[in-house]
């Protein structure tokens, strides 16, 4: 195995659901060259891939499934933002956590649908609707394990801020 796919590999396993332009970034390759080493490690079994949201995120491959959604929402900052809420709150209306947060309600709702429909959180039938987590254990013991960097932090302020001025326009 070349070094850059073995420093790549390594990476990946120490950072679980890291996406790729943060391999590329941290590691200092070149776009083209992640790209190629990345695709070799999933074809050989060596690395897993999950796609979520437009971005590819990368794991070792014994990762669970469920494990592999979760982590890769926990390396977006509102996504995360909502799970540690509830994890520290227990089950919470919607509308509490866009205050809570500080953000706005379309953009919660956006978030917990789509946590939802991963299975990372559950929502209530009952009218008003609270949310919680599905796995709060197992989600407790992965939040532990991921810090998001100060890029993905700034992608994720950008776009709610970008949330922000189209709700106020809406």
């Amino acid at each position: 195995m070349s070094d850059t796919r073995a420093r790549i590999r390594r990476h990946v396993r120490g950072t679980p659901g890291v996406h790729f332009n943060r391999i590329s970034r941290e590691l200092d390759i070149a776009t083209g060259q992640t790209q190629y080493h990345l695709r070799r490690l999933v074809r050989d079994g060596e690395l897993a891939v999950e796609r979520i949201g437009g971005r590819a995120h990368y794991f070792d491959p014994d990762t669970d499934a469920w494990d592999r959604r979760t982590l890769a929402f926990l390396r977006r900052e509102t996504a995360r933002e909502i799970v540690v809420r509830l994890h520290a709150s227990g089950p919470t209306r919607p509308a509490a956590l866009a205050d809570g947060l500080d953000l706005a309600k379309s953009t919660v709702s956006w978030h917990v649908s789509t946590l939802a429909d991963h299975g990372i959180v559950e929502k209530s039938p009952d009218r008003p609707m609270t949310v919680s987590l599905a796995r709060p254990d197992r989600t407790a013991a992965l939040l532990d394990e991921v810090s998001p960097s100060l890029p993905d932090r700034l992608v994720d302020r950008f776009v709610r801020t970008v949330d922000s001025l189209l709700d106020a326009e809406g």
